[in-house]
């Protein structure tokens, strides 16, 4: 075999396989093709390759876009291949922008993608933001996760109510992408209400109106900055709780008492202090009084013995201490003459 011939048997090996391998992919993509060129939405086989070697799903994205082509929309499969590669969900954000385009909400393929990236975290779809945009959804405040019974605050009064509400809204959708999400207008609600219930002059003021909670709510603009847009604030319940005021009032009272025992108690042990002082001077003068008492006998002595203290001057001291004495005895009371 010379040179030339087997370089033509090696060309006509190549051009076999590249056929088979051309009949192969043209095999594997006839159907979807077919489909697509059929429902009005046709796909080119190089489209088709393309979006095989970037390991794009090509099923999903020709039955989205025939899905919306249908739907009377107008997106490509560069859109949908763009949006599946950023990790978005296209068959929800079709599915969306069909809802939109029929309730006529004005929403395009980029704010669709969008929203769906932004709730792809949250575990909801794109999908659900537009129809609580078509149909608006009730927010229970205070939340049923959070355990709490009731949004309890207190009038002037003192009088604890409790209060209940419903929050209905409806999904923002320019502001959804970077909006609070509904603990933001659970938050907000909450601090409103209670704000309301405390600048009433009584509790019975809110129990006769319980509407004007929701119209002072409402005129606070609490959705600014979220996701949502609030329709409506309906207060579900109203009741009345403790009296907060005169249980404070009945603690403060016990803590003044308190004090003022504790002050009485400190007062008390001082007086038992200076009582107990007095009488330890006392004694201590009785001591000084014995002491000196106990001088006059060696006074007497050293008179005698020097001479200015004679015998009759002592007998007529003693005669003196006796006539005292005796008077003492007659001036006194009964008890003491039986002494």
């Amino acid at each position: 075999m010379s040179i030339g011939q087997l370089i033509l048997t090696l060309l006509g090996i190549i051009c076999l396989v590249g056929a088979l391998i051309l009949f192969f992919v043209v095999i594997s993509f006839i159907n979807i093709w077919i489909q697509a060129r059929m429902t009005g939405a046709p796909v080119s086989f190089l489209t088709l390759l393309s979006m095989k070697l970037r390991r794009v799903p090509i099923g999903l994205v020709v039955q989205s876009r025939i899905t919306a082509i249908k739907a009377g929309l107008t997106i490509s499969t560069d859109q949908l291949e763009a949006h599946y590669l950023a990790g978005g969900d296209v068959n929800q954000v079709v599915r969306a922008l069909i809802a939109a385009d029929k309730a006529n909400l004005n929403l395009d393929f980029n704010r669709a993608a969008a929203i769906d990236l932004a709730t792809h975290q949250s575990g909801k779809s794109v999908f659900e933001a537009v129809m609580t945009s078509v149909n608006p959804k009730v927010i229970d405040c205070p939340a049923i996760a959070s355990g709490k019974q009731s949004i309890d605050a207190v009038a002037k009064d003192g009088i604890q109510v409790k209060a209940k509400a419903r929050v209905t809204v409806r999904t923002n959708l320019e502001r959804f992408v970077g909006g609070a999400t509904e603990e933001t207008i659970i938050a907000r609600v909450g601090e409103g209400i209670v704000t309301t219930i405390g600048s009433a002059d009584t509790y019975k003021a809110v129990l006769e109106n319980p509407d004007s909670i929701s119209k002072r709510v409402l005129e606070r603009g609490l959705d600014a900055g979220t996701a949502f847009e609030i329709l409506s604030i309906d207060i579900a319940d109203v009741d009345v709780g403790d009296n907060i005021g005169a249980r404070l009032q009945t603690e403060q009272a016990e803590a003044n008492k308190q004090i003022a025992q504790a002050a009485a108690e400190t007062r008390r042990a001082l007086a038992v202090a200076t009582e107990q002082e007095m009488k330890a001077r006392v004694e201590e003068m009785r001591a000084k009084v014995v002491e000196a008492e106990a001088q006059v006998p060696l006074a007497m002595a050293e008179a005698f013995r020097s001479g200015r203290l004679g015998v009759m001057d002592y007998y007529r001291m003693q005669n003196i201490q006796s006539d005292t004495s005796m008077r003492q005895s007659i001036a006194g009371d009964e008890p003491t003459k039986g002494k």
